[in-house]
Formats: structure tokens, sequence, C-alpha cells
């Protein structure tokens, strides 16, 4: 038999398929594409496969999660191991004979000093042990295989099942394990593998006997009844609803997130048209597709002009021999939801949304900052300060804090909380309040996450930094702030939103003015916010400057240069970087880069105690000229920055290379004189203090290096 036989007999298709009890749709996905890249992965540090460019598919259905490897080797290559010991001149004594060393050495491995080999280097000679480590066949680790990648998927919480000790995200029934044809003998979560899966629950009950890894996801579609290929299926439900709802007489509404997530529910889909009826066209259109899409899970349909159209389209699990029957029940079920719907939308607008303000008193905030009521007073007073402030107009600003969180206590949103916002817009509208005021109502709660769109004018986009500054206020005075993964009051979307808002918006805003404000209306109710809780509050909302500017297109380390001042308006890094990003483009920038890093580390070496510098005392050229270089800059340079204008401020400072170069090369800082060092020392302090009224220049990297 020669290699390319012996390649082919011993390399084969690798299958592994955990059949388990229904898995959550939403993470269905995460599941089966980090569950076949947990397997590859080790087959491929393990030398089962090419780790290179490996040839594999992952799959998964509601029961189910598997993945399918092409050219698996039966069994890992030898290993050759290399062992190295004592030096040769420490292995033998002046006659030849092995010391202690050479035999402890040999005693370790095993051997007889005489088996040992001679390693020759450039550098010396070492005794050493060479030796072969046989290969382990792939069905003796690969318990170990599975077992690491289960270990590694995204389960937030396990649980167990029967008298047994496994745990997974649900109890699993069958394992399925095939190297060609070939059954491993393994057992992986207390269940022994074989080759028999299952089919669809109805369609195809019982066990489906697999004959070859190559064959699972034909035999499990044809045989099985089961579209086992998650983008396969994905894309066949898409084809389906887009073509029941043309015959509806409009186009379906494919959200991403609910096609994932049908996706997730079913193996074998049959999409199914039905209507609703029509009257149910007068309740505002959020409300009836929220009924559709966040509670039965059915894509809605619109006509060419984007009304919706009085129909839906929902994808069951099971091909019904009578489609009627599976569409009446569909129609029944939506039309009881709408029919609530309808009665919430007439009962909630028998009553103003400004009586409804009292109500928010019986709704708690947090149980350590009072009510709803008590955040929707601090919202007034706060946005009346901010308008104050930016010199716009306050009244629709309070009128909307006031007014804004009212819908938390009708009747629709307590049904559809996904509502909250949207219905104070329509219910304000319908009172008759301004269309800003009843915008803002909707809009304060913008961005709701990333890549949302912000509030459209200036009262929505005040109300929502009154009510991302006061969230985050009072969780950081309440000790809750977020913890590792953690975040459960969603404080650093809302510090995202913040920062977004205030740079999108053009908004000069203070981040650390605005927490002070909204502490002083906490401590006006009687909560003490600590000068320690503030500082946290706002340190949070500059930590997330990297991932607000980095997605900008900035790099790590031009905002670490700006963060490094602390800098707490926003708007104001936004022009910070953009002046740093175009000073790294000059030819002077990476000299200076380097020259601020060398002042740092001498001004960080000589400690805090600072004096003024003197004329009289700086004695060389080079240190004379700086000196009076700086001079005729400092001035400039400072109104440039009170104006915000950085660009030219630092154009200006890269006028200083030649002078910071040739001080560095003819100027001894640290000299043995007192006097001499610290004047030395104080005019690279006002040098420093220059660069760092804009950002800390030696944080940038060598543009080549700069991540």
């Amino acid at each position: 038999m020669n290699a390319k036989e012996r390649k082919a007999e011993t390399r084969k298709s690798l299958l592994v398929e955990l059949g388990t009890e229904e898995l959550p749709p939403k993470a269905l996905k995460r599941l089966g594409e980090r569950f076949g890249a947990g397997i590859v992965d080790w087959l491929g540090e393990g030398g089962f496969v090419d780790a290179e460019s490996p040839r594999w598919r992952w799959y998964a259905t509601p029961r189910r999660l598997a993945v399918w490897v092409a050219d698996v080797a039966a069994r890992q290559a030898d290993q050759a191991n290399e062992r190295r010991g004592p030096a040769l001149a420490a292995a033998f004594d002046a006659d030849g004979n092995p010391t202690r060393a050479s035999l402890g050495f040999a005693g370790s491995c095993g051997v007889e000093v005489a088996d040992l080999d001679t390693l020759k280097t450039d550098k010396g000679e070492w005794l050493v042990y060479r030796s072969t480590v046989p290969g382990q066949a792939l069905g003796e680790v690969i318990e170990a295989c599975i077992g690491s990648a289960v270990a590694k998927l995204p389960i937030p919480k396990r649980m167990r099942w029967g008298d047994g000790e496994a745990e997974f995200v649900r109890p699993v029934h069958w394992l399925v394990l095939l190297h060609g044809g070939d059954v491993l003998d393994a057992a992986v979560l207390g269940v022994q593998a074989g080759r028999q899966s299952r089919g669809h629950r109805f369609h195809a009950p019982g066990d489906l006997r697999i004959t070859s890894a190559d064959r699972y996801a034909e035999l499990l579609k044809d045989k099985g009844s089961v579209w086992p290929d998650y983008e396969e299926r994905k894309l066949e439900i898409h084809l389906q609803v887009e073509r029941r709802a043309k015959k509806l007489g409009g186009e379906a509404v494919i959200d991403d997130a609910l096609l994932e997530e049908v996706t997730g529910l079913v193996e074998r889909p049959e999409a199914v048209a039905g209507r609703f009826d029509e009257r149910f066209l007068d309740v505002p259109v959020e409300c009836l597709v929220s009924s559709m899409r966040d509670h039965q899970k059915y894509f809605h349909v619109v006509d060419g002009d984007g009304n919706l159209v009085p129909g839906f389209v929902t994808v069951s699990n099971i091909a019904s021999k009578e489609p009627r029957r599976v569409r009446a029940g569909n129609e029944r079920v939506l039309n009881a939801r709408l029919s609530d719907a309808d009665f919430f939308w007439r009962e909630d607008r028998s009553r103003r949304l400004q009586t409804r303000v009292a109500d928010l008193a019986g709704l708690m905030f947090h149980n350590k900052l009072g009510s709803v009521a008590d955040k929707c007073n601090r919202l007034a007073a706060l946005v009346r300060r901010i308008a104050r402030d930016l010199e716009i107009d306050p009244a629709p600003c309070v009128r909307a804090a006031t007014l804004c969180k009212a819908d938390l206590v009708t009747a629709m949103v307590g049904e559809f909380p996904e509502l909250q916002g949207i219905m104070g817009r329509y219910y304000a509208t319908a009172d008759g309040e301004g269309e800003a005021v009843a915008r803002a109502i909707e809009e304060h709660y913008r961005p709701r996450q990333a890549g949302d769109e912000l509030p459209s004018d200036e009262v929505g986009r005040l109300l929502a930094i009154a009510d991302k500054v006061d969230t985050l206020t009072g969780i950081f005075a309440a000790g809750e702030e977020p913890t590792g993964d953690k975040d459960p009051y969603a404080l650093r979307r809302a510090a995202l939103g913040l920062i977004r808002i205030l740079v999108e918006g053009r908004i000069d805003l203070d981040v650390a003015v605005l927490v002070d404000a909204a502490a002083k209306g906490y401590e006006a109710a009687g909560v003490s916010v600590s000068a320690e809780a503030r500082r946290r509050a706002v340190a949070f909302v500059i930590d997330r400057y990297p991932a607000h500017f980095g997605a900008d297109g900035f790099g790590a380390d031009e905002i670490a240069a700006v963060a490094a001042v602390r800098a707490a308006r926003p708007m104001d890094v936004d022009v910070r970087l953009r002046a740093v990003a175009a000073f790294r483009a000059l030819p002077e920038a990476q000299s200076l880069s380097a020259a601020n890093k060398r002042i740092g580390n001498i001004l960080r070496k000589a400690g805090a105690d600072e004096h003024a510098m003197d004329f009289d005392r700086l004695v060389e050229p080079a240190e004379q000229a700086l000196a009076e270089q700086l001079v005729r800059v400092s001035s400039q340079v400072s109104t440039m920055v009170k104006r915000a204008d950085y660009d030219q401020a630092l154009e200006v400072l890269a006028g200083l290379k030649e002078s910071v170069d040739r001080f560095f090369d003819d100027v001894m800082v640290m000299a043995d004189d007192a006097t001499l060092r610290n004047n030395r020392l104080a005019l690279l302090r006002q040098l420093s203090g220059l660069f760092m009224g804009i950002a800390d220049l030696s944080r940038l990297q060598p543009k080549e290096d700069a991540s």
C-alpha cells in the first residue's frame, strides 16, 4: 500500500452531533458556530486536521448541534521529542566518567548515560535525550475534544437533568460520533456515542440511522424531514415568507433578529399567510407590529407605500395536511391579541397623559433612589438647567420631562413594554401637546442600541441627555455600577448614547458639570451623592471614549493621548482627536512624540518638587534658545487652546522640534548642580504643560505600530 492509499484509509470525515431538547432560539446560531469552531480548533491543535485551512461545516436546529469535518486523521503523527541535559563539560569528570549531573539526567529519562546523544551548537555542547512519542488515536481523545468545545460555549446558565452530573444548556438525549462510517467509542455529557440520530419530531419520529459522516445532512433532510444547515434553513424561510407575502398583495418586512429567531424555532419550515380584521388598522401601527413580531413571531406585510397591510406570514414547524386550519388558528390568536390592543388604545385615551403623572409615584425607579415620579421631577430641574446653559427655551423641555414617563402606567405599555415612549408620543399628540414635546417623549430613549438614530431635535436631545445623566449618577450613588459583564441598568449603553448625542449633536457640555447638576437633584430629595460616586460616574463615561471614537476610525494611541488629559467634554475630545490625527501626519510628529515621552520619564523620576524657571540660570545656548521660543509661543498656544483651535496650536508647537532636539542633544538635564537641574526640569515642565493642554503626545506610537 503506497503513502497515498494509506492517507486515504486513515483520513476520513468526522461527524459530531449532540441531540438535545429544544435549544434557546435566539442563541442557536451562536451555539452552533462556537461548537463547530471549538471542535475544529482542538483537532487542528492536536494535528488531526490541517490547522491552517480545515474544511468543515456546522449545523444547528432546535434539537441538535453538529459539526462535519473533512480529512480527519485516525491517529496523530508521531512526535519527535528532544530533551536537553547538562552541558558536556559538566557531564563527565576528568577521567571521562559520568558525573552526578549526567547520571541524574539519564535516570530521569529512564535510560543509561550511554543511550544519550550529544547536541552541538555554536554556543556549546550538551547531552540530549531524543525519543519518539507515539501519536494518539482519534478515539482516545475525542471525548476531550468535544468536552473542551462544550465547556467553551457561551452558556450563561447550565442545567442538570436526571440523576447524572452532566450540565448543558438543555438535556442531551443522543450523540452521533462517526469517523467515516465507523462509530467512535466515547461518552459525552452522560450519553454513549452511536450512529442513531433523530428526525423531525412529527414528520419523522424515532431513530434515524446515519451510515456515514458524509451523508449526514442528506439523510437528515431526505429521511428525517429536517433542514440541518442553519443558513440554508434561514434562506428557505426568507424565500417562503417573501412568496406568501406577495400572495397577500404586499411585501414582508423581514427583520433580521426575527428571521434569526424563527430559524432557531423550526427544523422544517413551512410558511403560512393569514389576515387580520381591517378595523384594527385604526390602532397605532407600532402596536400591531409589536403584537405580530414580538409576541407571535409573525412577519408583518406592507404595501408599496410602506403602509401596513391587514395580513401576516408565520412559519410553522410542520407541513399540515389541512393548512387552512393552521391559518385559521393563527388568525384567531392574532385577532384576539389585536382586540386587546384596540381596547387598550381606546381605554388609555380616556385619560389625559398629564393625569397619569401622579400615578408614577407608585412605580419604583430604584429602592435607594425613589420613584419614577421623583425621577421626572429631577429631569425637569436638570433639563431646565441644561436649556438655560445652552440658551434654549426651557418650556417645552420641562414639559416633555414632566410627561416623558407617564405612559409607563398605561394599559398599552403594561401589556407591550417595548412601546414605552412610542405610546407616550401618541397620547401626547392626542392630548394636544406640542409636536416637539410629543416627539421628545418618544425619542429621549434614543439611542436604544448601537447604530440607532439620535433624537431628531434639541428638545429630545436635551431630555435624552438629562435622562441618561440622571440614571448614571443615581446608580453610581447607589453603588451598583457595572462589574465585569454584568450591566443590569444598561449604563454602558447610556454612557455611549450620551457621548454620541453630545458629539454628533455638537452640544458642548461638560460631563462632570452635568453629573454635579444631577447630584444636586438627588440631594434636594434627600439622596446623598458622594464626591467619589460623582468621580466614578464621570470616569465611567470617559472610559467609553475608546469604544465610541474607535468606531469613528481614530487609532487607539490617538484616543489614549487625548483621554490622558481626562477631558470631560466629549465634543471637545472629538475636536482634539481630529487635531492629533492631523498632527501625526506632520514630519515633526514622530520626533516630538518621542521627546514628550522622554520628558514624561524625566519628570516622573524627578518627582513632584517643582521650581519656577529662572532665565538668568539658563547657561547653555540650547536651553536658552528653547526657553526664548517657549516665551514666544506660550501665549499664542494658550489662546488657541482656549478657543479649541487645537490644529493651529499643534502646528505652532511643531515648530519647536529643532529647539527640542537641540536641547536634548546639548543639555544634560539631570546635572549634578541642583540649581541647574531644577531650572532645567522647570523648563521641561513648562514645555510639557503646553502639549498636555491638548493631549499627551507621548502616547502616540510610530505610525506603523499604532493600533
